[in-house]
């Protein structure tokens, strides 16, 4: 256990040694707990220098968890010579705290339905020969606004396209929050692993619509 404890060591430039210090406790008592891991039980099997104040204190500070999680990829699973894909996924956590930031109503494919939780945006890098994903970016998604219903609903068009309709460039799309914190993410990663080459970014059905396309395009073209 000491040996994964010393992993951490190269992520010294990115917290101070108090910090650091404090993530060799709970990365301990993470990996000892039998059961739910909470800031409590952490505490409870940390060692001497790991109270439950401390174990607070660790999980208010203010870290670039991008700039973490890219260097352990970086230094311990990167392979030169390897083929790499980036992906894209929303996680769906149910919640039922009333009290927790971001809570809010997403639609849950296990449930099939909205549901009372919290939702994340994954982009992770895929290792393809060897079937391995490494988390890059997670961030959390606000919760939807409520769509109002329009009175009279649009009339229907008739399947095909319209007779005597030209091709046209398509304008600038309207980027939903979803698309615009999607992007964000994409412009950052793409930019912070500039050296490794990466020439596809797969995401799931969702995203399969010209504003995600609009919005995938031109945070790679920022990096070109």
């Amino acid at each position: 256990m000491s040996d994964i404890v010393a992993l951490l060591h190269c992520l010294t430039p990115h917290m101070s040694k108090t910090t650091l210090r404090q993530l060799n406790h709970i990365v301990f008592a993470v990996l000892c707990i039998p059961d739910r891991v909470t800031m409590l039980s952490i505490a409870r099997w940390t060692e001497r220098g790991g109270s439950y104040r401390t174990v607070q204190r660790w999980y208010h500070t203010p870290l670039d968890w991008a700039a973490i999680l890219w260097t352990i990829v970086q230094v311990y699973l990167l392979k030169p010579d390897g083929e790499y894909l980036l992906a894209g996924d929303e996680v769906v956590i149910s919640k039922a705290g009333d009290k927790t930031y971001g809570r809010g109503r997403f639609y849950s494919s296990l449930a099939q339905r909205p549901i009372n939780s919290v939702s994340f945006m994954t982009v992770s890098l895929i290792d393809v020969p060897a079937r391995q994903s490494y988390p890059l970016q997670v961030e959390q998604r606000e919760p939807p606004a409520p769509v109002e219903k329009p009175v009279e609903p649009p009339p229907k068009r008739k399947r095909g396209r319209p007779k005597g309709s030209k091709n046209h460039v398509k304008p600038v799309p309207k980027l939903t929050s979803d698309l615009s914190l999607l992007q964000g993410m994409v412009r950052g990663i793409t930019a912070r692993i500039a050296p490794l080459t990466v020439k596809h970014i797969v995401l799931d059905g969702h995203f399969g619509n010209y504003p995600a396309t609009y919005a995938v395009r031109v945070s790679r073209a920022a990096r070109n």
